[in-house]
Protein backbone atom coordinates (compact mmCIF):
# COMPACT_ATOMS: atom_id res chain seq x y z
CA UNK A 1 0.00 0.00 0.00
CA UNK A 2 1.49 2.90 -0.79
CA UNK A 3 2.24 6.05 1.93
CA UNK A 4 0.45 9.36 1.87
CA UNK A 5 2.55 12.36 1.74
CA UNK A 6 2.35 14.69 4.70
CA UNK A 7 0.78 18.24 4.34
CA UNK A 8 2.76 20.77 3.83
CA UNK A 9 1.49 22.51 7.21
CA UNK A 10 3.00 19.68 8.62
CA UNK A 11 6.52 19.56 6.78
CA UNK A 12 6.64 23.39 6.97
CA UNK A 13 8.64 22.63 3.22
CA UNK A 14 7.58 26.70 2.31
CA UNK A 15 8.53 27.74 5.97
CA UNK A 16 12.21 26.22 5.58
CA UNK A 17 12.79 27.58 2.33
CA UNK A 18 12.03 31.08 3.01
CA UNK A 19 14.06 30.51 6.21
CA UNK A 20 17.09 29.20 4.34
CA UNK A 21 16.72 32.14 1.98
CA UNK A 22 16.96 34.87 4.77
CA UNK A 23 19.46 33.25 6.64
CA UNK A 24 21.85 33.09 3.34
CA UNK A 25 20.70 36.58 2.21
CA UNK A 26 21.65 37.34 6.25
CA UNK A 27 24.99 36.27 6.04
CA UNK A 28 25.68 37.66 2.45
CA UNK A 29 24.85 41.22 3.94
CA UNK A 30 26.77 40.35 7.33
CA UNK A 31 29.78 39.35 4.96
CA UNK A 32 29.39 42.66 3.24
CA UNK A 33 29.49 44.88 6.13
CA UNK A 34 32.08 42.76 7.87
CA UNK A 35 34.75 42.35 4.95
CA UNK A 36 36.78 45.43 6.28
CA UNK A 37 37.00 43.43 9.70
CA UNK A 38 37.36 40.63 8.36
CA UNK A 39 40.29 41.59 5.97
CA UNK A 40 42.12 43.51 8.94
CA UNK A 41 41.56 40.68 11.15
CA UNK A 42 43.13 38.48 8.32
CA UNK A 43 45.99 40.83 8.65
CA UNK A 44 46.73 41.18 12.00
CA UNK A 45 46.54 37.17 12.33
CA UNK A 46 49.57 37.21 8.97
CA UNK A 47 51.60 40.07 10.86
CA UNK A 48 51.65 38.27 14.31
CA UNK A 49 52.72 35.34 12.38
CA UNK A 50 55.60 37.11 10.47
CA UNK A 51 56.50 38.61 13.87
CA UNK A 52 56.86 35.73 15.53
CA UNK A 53 58.62 33.60 12.65
CA UNK A 54 61.14 36.59 12.95
CA UNK A 55 61.55 36.49 16.48
CA UNK A 56 62.23 32.69 16.30
CA UNK A 57 64.87 33.65 13.60
CA UNK A 58 66.54 36.13 15.36
CA UNK A 59 69.96 34.62 17.73
CA UNK A 60 69.06 34.79 21.49
CA UNK A 61 72.04 37.09 21.76
CA UNK A 62 70.13 39.85 19.87
CA UNK A 63 66.98 39.35 20.63
CA UNK A 64 67.42 41.60 24.21
CA UNK A 65 68.59 44.10 21.87
CA UNK A 66 65.77 44.04 19.58
CA UNK A 67 63.01 43.96 22.07
CA UNK A 68 64.71 47.37 23.76
CA UNK A 69 64.25 48.87 20.77
CA UNK A 70 60.90 48.21 20.28
CA UNK A 71 59.68 49.12 23.30
CA UNK A 72 61.53 52.69 22.69
CA UNK A 73 59.81 53.07 19.65
CA UNK A 74 56.28 52.63 21.48
CA UNK A 75 57.29 54.98 24.12
CA UNK A 76 58.49 57.54 21.71
CA UNK A 77 55.10 57.23 20.14
CA UNK A 78 53.43 57.07 23.03
CA UNK A 79 54.51 60.69 24.28
CA UNK A 80 54.35 62.05 20.27
CA UNK A 81 51.33 64.43 19.95
CA UNK A 82 48.37 61.53 18.09
CA UNK A 83 51.24 59.37 18.68
CA UNK A 84 49.09 56.22 19.29
CA UNK A 85 46.14 57.27 17.10
CA UNK A 86 48.81 57.24 13.81
CA UNK A 87 50.43 54.25 15.13
CA UNK A 88 46.83 52.67 15.53
CA UNK A 89 46.05 53.70 11.62
CA UNK A 90 49.46 52.75 10.40
CA UNK A 91 48.77 49.04 11.84
CA UNK A 92 45.26 48.91 10.43
CA UNK A 93 46.65 49.78 6.93
CA UNK A 94 49.19 47.05 7.41
CA UNK A 95 46.77 44.76 8.54
CA UNK A 96 44.54 45.67 5.61
CA UNK A 97 47.58 45.42 3.00
CA UNK A 98 48.25 42.13 4.20
CA UNK A 99 44.70 40.66 4.35
CA UNK A 100 44.11 41.56 0.83
CA UNK A 101 42.26 39.24 -1.52
CA UNK A 102 45.05 38.36 -4.13
CA UNK A 103 44.07 37.40 -7.61
CA UNK A 104 44.05 34.12 -8.66
CA UNK A 105 47.24 34.37 -10.40
CA UNK A 106 49.09 35.53 -7.96
CA UNK A 107 47.62 32.56 -5.92
CA UNK A 108 48.84 29.97 -8.42
CA UNK A 109 52.02 31.96 -8.50
CA UNK A 110 52.51 31.65 -5.05
CA UNK A 111 51.64 27.98 -4.84
CA UNK A 112 53.95 26.84 -7.26
CA UNK A 113 56.26 28.87 -5.52
CA UNK A 114 55.96 27.57 -2.01
CA UNK A 115 55.53 24.24 -3.92
CA UNK A 116 59.08 24.47 -5.06
CA UNK A 117 60.82 25.89 -2.33
CA UNK A 118 59.32 22.75 -0.02
CA UNK A 119 60.64 20.39 -2.67
CA UNK A 120 63.98 21.73 -1.93
CA UNK A 121 63.03 22.28 1.74
CA UNK A 122 62.76 17.53 1.01
CA UNK A 123 65.54 17.39 -0.67
CA UNK A 124 68.08 19.19 1.39
CA UNK A 125 66.67 16.79 5.11
CA UNK A 126 69.62 14.08 4.21
CA UNK A 127 72.46 16.94 4.13
CA UNK A 128 71.24 18.69 7.15
CA UNK A 129 69.83 16.28 9.80
CA UNK A 130 70.86 13.43 11.65
CA UNK A 131 68.71 11.01 14.16
CA UNK A 132 70.00 12.00 16.90
CA UNK A 133 68.69 15.46 16.72
CA UNK A 134 65.65 15.75 18.76
CA UNK A 135 64.21 18.90 17.60
CA UNK A 136 65.48 18.87 13.72
CA UNK A 137 65.71 22.36 11.33
CA UNK A 138 65.28 20.01 8.36
CA UNK A 139 62.72 17.05 8.55
CA UNK A 140 60.43 15.32 5.79
CA UNK A 141 57.18 17.59 6.18
CA UNK A 142 58.41 20.57 8.08
CA UNK A 143 58.10 23.83 7.70
CA UNK A 144 60.58 25.47 5.06
CA UNK A 145 59.80 29.02 6.50
CA UNK A 146 61.42 27.93 9.99
CA UNK A 147 65.11 26.84 7.37
CA UNK A 148 64.28 29.44 4.72
CA UNK A 149 65.45 33.07 5.72
CA UNK A 150 64.57 34.64 2.76
CA UNK A 151 64.27 34.01 -1.21
CA UNK A 152 62.99 35.42 -4.38
CA UNK A 153 62.08 34.10 -8.03
CA UNK A 154 61.94 36.11 -11.28
CA UNK A 155 59.80 34.22 -13.70
CA UNK A 156 59.01 31.06 -11.83
CA UNK A 157 62.58 30.73 -11.29
CA UNK A 158 64.69 30.84 -8.30
CA UNK A 159 67.32 33.58 -8.23
CA UNK A 160 68.22 34.04 -4.52
CA UNK A 161 67.77 32.13 -1.45
CA UNK A 162 69.24 32.61 1.89
CA UNK A 163 68.91 29.33 4.53
CA UNK A 164 70.10 28.37 7.96
CA UNK A 165 71.72 24.99 8.42
CA UNK A 166 72.10 23.40 12.22
CA UNK A 167 75.70 23.56 13.73
CA UNK A 168 76.85 20.29 13.48
CA UNK A 169 77.08 20.73 9.89
CA UNK A 170 80.80 20.19 8.70
CA UNK A 171 80.72 23.33 6.77
CA UNK A 172 84.47 23.44 6.76
CA UNK A 173 84.91 20.34 4.86
CA UNK A 174 85.04 21.05 1.56
CA UNK A 175 83.37 17.75 0.29
CA UNK A 176 80.00 18.41 2.53
CA UNK A 177 80.14 21.79 0.80
CA UNK A 178 80.44 20.78 -2.43
CA UNK A 179 77.37 18.35 -2.22
CA UNK A 180 74.97 20.80 -0.71
CA UNK A 181 75.95 23.32 -4.15
CA UNK A 182 75.69 20.58 -6.18
CA UNK A 183 72.09 19.68 -5.05
CA UNK A 184 71.11 23.40 -4.78
CA UNK A 185 72.45 24.03 -8.08
CA UNK A 186 70.30 21.09 -9.49
CA UNK A 187 66.82 21.98 -8.09
CA UNK A 188 67.42 25.82 -9.07
CA UNK A 189 67.63 24.66 -12.36
CA UNK A 190 70.90 24.11 -14.61
CA UNK A 191 71.90 26.50 -17.47
CA UNK A 192 72.64 29.80 -14.69
CA UNK A 193 75.74 30.48 -12.34
CA UNK A 194 75.43 30.49 -8.64
CA UNK A 195 77.02 31.85 -6.44
CA UNK A 196 77.36 30.44 -2.57
CA UNK A 197 78.36 32.91 0.20
CA UNK A 198 79.21 30.71 3.39
CA UNK A 199 78.74 32.11 6.84
CA UNK A 200 80.15 29.75 9.12
CA UNK A 201 79.95 32.20 12.45
CA UNK A 202 75.65 32.56 11.73
CA UNK A 203 75.48 29.02 10.25
CA UNK A 204 73.91 30.72 7.25
CA UNK A 205 74.46 29.90 3.09
CA UNK A 206 73.24 32.55 0.78
CA UNK A 207 72.51 31.66 -2.77
CA UNK A 208 72.65 33.87 -5.92
CA UNK A 209 72.12 33.54 -9.20
CA UNK A 210 75.10 35.84 -11.32
CA UNK A 211 74.54 38.16 -14.44
CA UNK A 212 76.36 37.04 -17.31
CA UNK A 213 79.18 39.21 -17.36
CA UNK A 214 79.29 41.67 -20.25
CA UNK A 215 81.45 40.55 -23.69
CA UNK A 216 80.78 44.47 -25.73
CA UNK A 217 83.97 45.44 -23.83
CA UNK A 218 86.60 46.36 -27.02
CA UNK A 219 90.19 46.60 -26.69
CA UNK A 220 90.85 50.18 -25.64
CA UNK A 221 93.29 52.56 -23.53
CA UNK A 222 92.58 51.97 -20.02
CA UNK A 223 92.93 54.30 -17.45
CA UNK A 224 95.57 52.71 -15.59
CA UNK A 225 99.15 53.55 -14.26
CA UNK A 226 102.60 52.26 -15.28
CA UNK A 227 103.11 48.59 -14.49
CA UNK A 228 99.03 47.72 -14.49
CA UNK A 229 97.67 45.89 -16.89
CA UNK A 230 93.96 45.03 -16.85
CA UNK A 231 93.47 41.17 -17.31
CA UNK A 232 89.41 41.59 -17.52
CA UNK A 233 86.41 42.76 -15.88
CA UNK A 234 84.39 40.74 -13.36
CA UNK A 235 81.59 41.60 -10.88
CA UNK A 236 81.07 44.93 -9.10
CA UNK A 237 80.53 43.50 -5.63
CA UNK A 238 84.33 41.33 -6.05
CA UNK A 239 86.70 44.58 -6.48
CA UNK A 240 87.02 47.63 -4.90
CA UNK A 241 87.54 49.81 -8.18
CA UNK A 242 86.18 50.73 -11.43
CA UNK A 243 87.12 51.79 -14.75
CA UNK A 244 86.10 53.83 -17.36
CA UNK A 245 85.30 51.96 -20.43
CA UNK A 246 83.52 52.34 -23.77
CA UNK A 247 80.98 49.24 -24.83
CA UNK A 248 78.48 48.84 -27.16
CA UNK A 249 76.14 51.42 -25.19
CA UNK A 250 78.34 54.30 -24.13
CA UNK A 251 80.83 55.51 -21.62
CA UNK A 252 80.40 53.59 -18.22
CA UNK A 253 82.36 52.24 -15.42
CA UNK A 254 83.46 48.78 -14.77
CA UNK A 255 85.16 46.33 -12.48
CA UNK A 256 88.44 45.29 -13.40
CA UNK A 257 90.91 42.53 -12.38
CA UNK A 258 94.09 44.54 -12.18
CA UNK A 259 97.23 42.27 -12.33
CA UNK A 260 100.62 44.44 -11.14
CA UNK A 261 103.93 43.81 -12.17
CA UNK A 262 107.27 45.53 -12.03
CA UNK A 263 109.71 45.13 -8.97
CA UNK A 264 107.26 45.96 -5.94
CA UNK A 265 104.57 42.92 -7.30
CA UNK A 266 104.45 40.22 -5.64
CA UNK A 267 102.99 38.32 -8.73
CA UNK A 268 105.47 39.59 -11.26
CA UNK A 269 104.80 36.40 -13.94
CA UNK A 270 101.77 35.13 -14.91
CA UNK A 271 100.51 31.80 -16.37
CA UNK A 272 96.87 30.82 -18.54
CA UNK A 273 95.68 28.44 -19.29
CA UNK A 274 92.45 27.26 -21.55
CA UNK A 275 90.60 24.92 -23.94
CA UNK A 276 91.30 25.55 -27.45
CA UNK A 277 89.37 28.76 -29.17
CA UNK A 278 88.85 29.44 -24.84
CA UNK A 279 90.82 32.88 -25.46
CA UNK A 280 94.24 32.68 -23.93
CA UNK A 281 95.63 34.30 -27.29
CA UNK A 282 93.34 37.02 -27.22
CA UNK A 283 94.20 37.50 -23.80
CA UNK A 284 98.00 37.49 -24.74
CA UNK A 285 96.90 40.10 -27.43
CA UNK A 286 95.52 42.59 -25.03
CA UNK A 287 97.97 42.00 -22.51
CA UNK A 288 100.92 43.10 -25.58
CA UNK A 289 98.63 46.11 -26.94
CA UNK A 290 98.98 46.92 -23.06
CA UNK A 291 102.98 46.75 -22.54
CA UNK A 292 103.55 48.49 -25.11
CA UNK A 293 102.54 51.72 -24.06
CA UNK A 294 105.18 51.57 -21.95
CA UNK A 295 107.64 48.86 -22.72
CA UNK A 296 109.49 46.53 -24.97
CA UNK A 297 107.93 42.36 -26.00
CA UNK A 298 109.59 39.72 -27.15
CA UNK A 299 106.72 37.46 -28.76
CA UNK A 300 107.21 33.85 -29.05
CA UNK A 301 104.25 31.93 -30.75
CA UNK A 302 104.41 28.57 -30.16
CA UNK A 303 101.85 27.20 -31.76
CA UNK A 304 102.49 28.90 -35.09
CA UNK A 305 98.81 29.96 -35.74
CA UNK A 306 99.72 33.67 -36.94
CA UNK A 307 97.65 35.20 -33.77
CA UNK A 308 100.24 37.65 -33.79
CA UNK A 309 101.54 38.84 -37.04
CA UNK A 310 99.98 42.14 -36.37
CA UNK A 311 102.88 43.24 -33.66
CA UNK A 312 106.51 43.19 -36.06
CA UNK A 313 107.54 46.18 -37.23
CA UNK A 314 105.79 48.20 -34.60
CA UNK A 315 107.92 50.39 -31.80
CA UNK A 316 108.60 48.32 -29.13
CA UNK A 317 108.10 45.05 -30.60
CA UNK A 318 111.80 43.06 -30.17
CA UNK A 319 110.93 40.21 -32.34
CA UNK A 320 108.33 37.55 -33.13
CA UNK A 321 109.15 33.72 -33.65
CA UNK A 322 107.55 30.76 -34.41
CA UNK A 323 110.20 28.27 -35.21
CA UNK A 324 112.17 26.24 -32.17
CA UNK A 325 115.68 27.53 -33.41
CA UNK A 326 114.26 31.21 -33.37
CA UNK A 327 112.72 30.95 -29.82
CA UNK A 328 115.70 29.18 -28.42
CA UNK A 329 117.63 32.20 -29.53
CA UNK A 330 115.51 34.71 -28.25
CA UNK A 331 115.00 33.07 -24.99
CA UNK A 332 118.88 33.16 -24.51
CA UNK A 333 118.74 36.45 -25.48
CA UNK A 334 116.30 37.16 -22.55
CA UNK A 335 118.42 35.14 -20.56
CA UNK A 336 120.99 37.11 -20.70
CA UNK A 337 119.45 40.11 -20.69
CA UNK A 338 118.10 39.34 -17.77
CA UNK A 339 121.12 38.72 -15.95
CA UNK A 340 122.67 41.82 -17.68
CA UNK A 341 119.78 43.96 -16.15
CA UNK A 342 120.61 42.72 -12.88
CA UNK A 343 124.59 43.71 -12.51
CA UNK A 344 124.22 46.81 -14.34
CA UNK A 345 121.55 47.75 -11.79
CA UNK A 346 123.78 46.08 -8.73
CA UNK A 347 126.44 48.34 -10.18
CA UNK A 348 124.88 51.53 -10.11
CA UNK A 349 123.68 51.53 -6.65
CA UNK A 350 127.03 50.64 -5.26
CA UNK A 351 128.56 53.93 -7.25
CA UNK A 352 125.58 55.64 -6.04
CA UNK A 353 124.27 56.21 -9.29
CA UNK A 354 120.68 56.25 -10.81
CA UNK A 355 119.48 53.32 -12.70
CA UNK A 356 120.12 53.88 -16.11
CA UNK A 357 117.21 54.03 -18.34
CA UNK A 358 117.24 51.03 -20.15
CA UNK A 359 116.57 48.45 -17.26
CA UNK A 360 114.30 50.53 -16.13
CA UNK A 361 112.16 50.27 -19.44
CA UNK A 362 110.16 47.23 -18.25
CA UNK A 363 110.70 43.89 -20.62
CA UNK A 364 108.22 41.40 -21.47
CA UNK A 365 108.54 37.81 -22.47
CA UNK A 366 105.02 36.84 -23.55
CA UNK A 367 105.01 32.88 -24.60
CA UNK A 368 102.20 30.89 -26.57
CA UNK A 369 102.23 27.13 -26.52
CA UNK A 370 105.66 26.67 -24.66
CA UNK A 371 104.57 23.02 -24.87
CA UNK A 372 104.16 22.67 -28.58
CA UNK A 373 107.58 24.22 -29.08
CA UNK A 374 109.44 21.77 -26.40
CA UNK A 375 107.61 19.18 -28.17
CA UNK A 376 109.58 20.19 -32.06
CA UNK A 377 112.58 21.02 -30.19
CA UNK A 378 112.73 17.29 -28.96
CA UNK A 379 112.00 15.71 -32.11
CA UNK A 380 115.05 18.51 -33.92
CA UNK A 381 117.33 17.32 -30.89
CA UNK A 382 117.40 20.95 -29.41
CA UNK A 383 117.40 21.81 -25.74
CA UNK A 384 114.14 22.54 -24.25
CA UNK A 385 112.96 25.85 -24.72
CA UNK A 386 111.16 26.42 -21.67
CA UNK A 387 114.09 25.50 -19.59
CA UNK A 388 115.27 29.00 -20.69
CA UNK A 389 112.55 30.79 -19.35
CA UNK A 390 114.22 29.83 -15.73
CA UNK A 391 116.38 33.20 -15.21
CA UNK A 392 113.84 35.99 -16.30
CA UNK A 393 111.56 33.72 -14.07
CA UNK A 394 113.34 33.78 -11.11
CA UNK A 395 115.31 37.30 -11.42
CA UNK A 396 112.84 38.85 -13.68
CA UNK A 397 111.27 41.00 -10.83
CA UNK A 398 114.48 42.74 -9.40
CA UNK A 399 115.54 43.12 -13.34
CA UNK A 400 111.87 44.52 -14.40
CA UNK A 401 110.86 41.44 -16.85
CA UNK A 402 108.01 40.16 -16.94
CA UNK A 403 106.79 36.88 -18.12
CA UNK A 404 103.31 36.12 -19.52
CA UNK A 405 102.85 32.23 -20.81
CA UNK A 406 99.22 30.51 -22.24
CA UNK A 407 99.41 27.34 -23.00
CA UNK A 408 96.04 24.61 -23.32
CA UNK A 409 94.79 23.33 -19.97
CA UNK A 410 95.14 19.72 -21.32
CA UNK A 411 99.17 20.51 -21.52
CA UNK A 412 99.32 21.90 -18.27
CA UNK A 413 101.39 18.56 -16.80
CA UNK A 414 103.96 19.81 -19.87
CA UNK A 415 104.93 22.53 -18.50
CA UNK A 416 108.21 23.06 -16.65
CA UNK A 417 108.76 22.69 -12.52
CA UNK A 418 110.10 26.76 -13.30
CA UNK A 419 107.33 28.13 -15.24
CA UNK A 420 104.49 26.59 -12.14
CA UNK A 421 106.32 27.40 -9.55
CA UNK A 422 107.09 31.00 -10.94
CA UNK A 423 103.75 32.33 -12.49
CA UNK A 424 101.61 32.57 -9.46
CA UNK A 425 99.23 34.69 -11.31
CA UNK A 426 96.60 32.58 -12.63
CA UNK A 427 93.85 33.00 -15.16
CA UNK A 428 92.07 30.01 -16.43
CA UNK A 429 89.49 30.41 -19.80
CA UNK A 430 86.74 28.64 -21.52
CA UNK A 431 84.74 25.52 -19.90
CA UNK A 432 85.89 23.81 -17.05
CA UNK A 433 85.15 21.84 -13.99
CA UNK A 434 85.14 23.02 -10.31
CA UNK A 435 88.14 20.38 -10.15
CA UNK A 436 90.09 21.89 -12.59
CA UNK A 437 89.29 25.35 -11.71
CA UNK A 438 91.06 24.37 -8.30
CA UNK A 439 93.72 22.53 -9.58
CA UNK A 440 94.94 25.58 -12.07
CA UNK A 441 94.09 28.19 -9.88
CA UNK A 442 94.85 26.65 -6.18
CA UNK A 443 91.42 27.16 -4.83
CA UNK A 444 88.27 26.79 -5.42
CA UNK A 445 85.53 29.16 -7.39
CA UNK A 446 82.86 30.63 -5.37
CA UNK A 447 80.74 30.06 -8.43
CA UNK A 448 79.15 27.15 -10.24
CA UNK A 449 80.64 26.93 -14.06
CA UNK A 450 78.76 26.29 -16.85
CA UNK A 451 79.10 24.66 -20.03
CA UNK A 452 79.11 26.89 -22.23
CA UNK A 453 80.53 30.21 -21.99
CA UNK A 454 81.59 33.10 -24.64
CA UNK A 455 85.41 33.26 -25.84
CA UNK A 456 87.33 34.86 -22.97
CA UNK A 457 85.50 34.16 -20.22
CA UNK A 458 86.38 31.62 -17.22
CA UNK A 459 88.96 32.84 -13.99
CA UNK A 460 91.32 34.91 -12.44
CA UNK A 461 93.48 34.46 -9.14
CA UNK A 462 96.41 36.49 -8.28
CA UNK A 463 99.14 34.71 -5.85
CA UNK A 464 97.00 33.78 -2.64
CA UNK A 465 93.92 36.11 -3.43
CA UNK A 466 90.12 35.55 -4.30
CA UNK A 467 89.13 33.72 -7.40
CA UNK A 468 87.46 36.12 -9.68
CA UNK A 469 85.34 35.59 -12.53
CA UNK A 470 86.90 37.58 -15.42
CA UNK A 471 85.78 38.12 -18.60
CA UNK A 472 88.59 39.46 -21.11
CA UNK A 473 88.09 42.32 -23.49
CA UNK A 474 87.36 41.72 -26.79
CA UNK A 475 90.69 41.64 -28.61
CA UNK A 476 90.68 39.89 -32.09
CA UNK A 477 93.30 39.35 -34.83
CA UNK A 478 92.91 42.61 -36.78
CA UNK A 479 93.66 40.30 -40.28
CA UNK A 480 91.51 37.65 -39.13
CA UNK A 481 88.80 38.72 -42.00
CA UNK A 482 85.85 36.33 -40.04
CA UNK A 483 86.33 38.83 -36.72
CA UNK A 484 83.56 41.96 -36.17
CA UNK A 485 84.98 44.69 -38.00
CA UNK A 486 84.76 47.33 -34.92
CA UNK A 487 86.66 44.81 -32.81
CA UNK A 488 89.64 44.74 -35.43
CA UNK A 489 89.32 48.42 -35.58
CA UNK A 490 89.65 49.41 -32.05
CA UNK A 491 92.75 46.89 -31.87
CA UNK A 492 94.41 48.73 -35.46
CA UNK A 493 93.49 51.95 -33.59
CA UNK A 494 96.06 50.77 -30.21
CA UNK A 495 99.05 49.35 -32.10
CA UNK A 496 101.89 51.53 -31.94
CA UNK A 497 103.54 53.53 -35.04
CA UNK A 498 105.50 50.99 -37.29
CA UNK A 499 108.89 51.50 -36.27
CA UNK A 500 110.87 51.79 -39.73
CA UNK A 501 112.46 48.67 -40.53
CA UNK A 502 111.90 45.52 -38.61
CA UNK A 503 115.12 45.55 -36.51
CA UNK A 504 115.60 49.09 -36.35
CA UNK A 505 116.58 52.46 -38.16
CA UNK A 506 119.58 52.22 -39.79
CA UNK A 507 120.77 48.22 -38.71
CA UNK A 508 119.99 45.31 -41.22
CA UNK A 509 117.85 42.49 -39.86
CA UNK A 510 118.93 39.41 -38.40
CA UNK A 511 119.85 36.71 -40.83
CA UNK A 512 117.66 33.59 -40.94
CA UNK A 513 118.89 30.87 -38.82
CA UNK A 514 119.59 27.75 -40.83
CA UNK A 515 117.15 25.19 -39.48
CA UNK A 516 119.49 21.92 -40.74
CA UNK A 517 122.61 23.43 -38.41
CA UNK A 518 122.70 21.96 -34.48
CA UNK A 519 121.89 24.67 -32.13
CA UNK A 520 124.83 25.45 -29.96
CA UNK A 521 123.86 26.74 -26.79
CA UNK A 522 127.20 28.10 -25.85
CA UNK A 523 127.61 29.76 -29.00
CA UNK A 524 126.38 33.56 -29.55
CA UNK A 525 122.75 33.88 -30.59
CA UNK A 526 122.32 29.95 -30.90
CA UNK A 527 125.43 29.68 -32.90
CA UNK A 528 124.06 31.77 -35.70
CA UNK A 529 125.93 35.17 -36.82
CA UNK A 530 125.04 38.16 -35.35
CA UNK A 531 123.68 40.56 -37.64
CA UNK A 532 125.49 44.06 -38.28
CA UNK A 533 126.21 46.06 -35.43
CA UNK A 534 126.75 43.67 -32.72
CA UNK A 535 123.44 44.78 -31.06
CA UNK A 536 122.27 41.16 -29.79
CA UNK A 537 120.87 39.89 -32.44
CA UNK A 538 118.10 42.20 -32.79
CA UNK A 539 119.10 45.83 -34.10
CA UNK A 540 116.43 47.31 -30.73
CA UNK A 541 118.30 49.55 -28.50
CA UNK A 542 116.47 48.80 -25.16
CA UNK A 543 114.56 51.87 -23.44
CA UNK A 544 116.65 54.28 -25.48
CA UNK A 545 119.71 53.22 -24.13
CA UNK A 546 122.98 51.82 -25.42
CA UNK A 547 122.80 48.69 -27.63
CA UNK A 548 123.56 45.42 -26.32
CA UNK A 549 127.14 44.40 -26.72
CA UNK A 550 127.87 41.01 -28.77
CA UNK A 551 129.05 39.00 -25.83
CA UNK A 552 125.37 40.14 -24.14
CA UNK A 553 124.29 37.52 -26.19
Amino acid sequence: MARRPLPGSLTGGATLARGREFARSAAYTAADVLHPLITVARGLRVLAHGGLRRCARTPRDQRVPGLLLVASLMAIVALVPYGPACAAIALMLAAGWAGRERAAGDTHGEDEENERLQLLYESLVPYFSIPEDPSPLYAHGGDPQEAFLSHAFEDGRLVSLQLRYPAYFTDGEAEARAKVEQLLRIKAGRGREYRFDWDEEANRLTLTVLPALPTDILAQRFVTTPGETVLGFTDADSVQRTLPVVDSEGIRDAPPVVWRTGRRSTEPHLLALGRPSGGTTTLLRSIVLQALSHGDVLLIDGGGTGGYTCFPGREGVLALECSPAGALATLEWASHETERRLMTGNQARQQGRPTPEDIRRPLWIVVDRPTALSHLAASEGRPDPQELLEVPLRHGRAANVTVAVADHLENAGLLSEAVLAHTRARVLLGPATPEQVRTALGAPPHTTPTPDVPPGRGYARLGSGPVHRVQVPATPDPLDEEAAETERQAVLELLPRPAGPLYGAGVEAAPERDASLPYDQDAPYGGAAPPPGADGGFGHQLGGGEPLPAQAT
